[in-house]
């Protein structure tokens, strides 16, 4: 990185350096950008094969049907219109 772009990103993000300041963070910059090219050398590509998640369709449980619970229990505390549930208008 460069002083010129350096000075560029800190009139953008309005952060004054002095002149210390900038010569340190020209370094921390240089470095940072350094250690982002070192690490475009290695392949990130996802391979789903590989980390072992895989799911079987007799691990998953059994899909039994079980009663719900009442409509009159779970709309106690609202103010229900037709059995259904009644929203606050949030916006307009």
């Amino acid at each position: 990185m460069d002083t010129a772009t350096l000075d560029h990103i800190s009139e953008l993000s309005k952060l004054n350096f002095t002149p210390d300041e900038k010569n340190v963070m020209l370094a921390q910059m240089t470095d940072i950008i350094e250690l982002m090219d070192t690490i475009k050398e290695y392949d990130i590509t996802y391979d789903d094969t590989k980390d072992h998640n895989e799911v079987r369709y007799d691990d998953l449980r059994k899909d039994i049907p079980a009663p719900s619970f009442p409509t009159e229990k779970l709309q106690q505390n609202t103010s229900p219109r037709d059995n259904c549930y009644v929203v606050p208008k949030m916006m307009e």
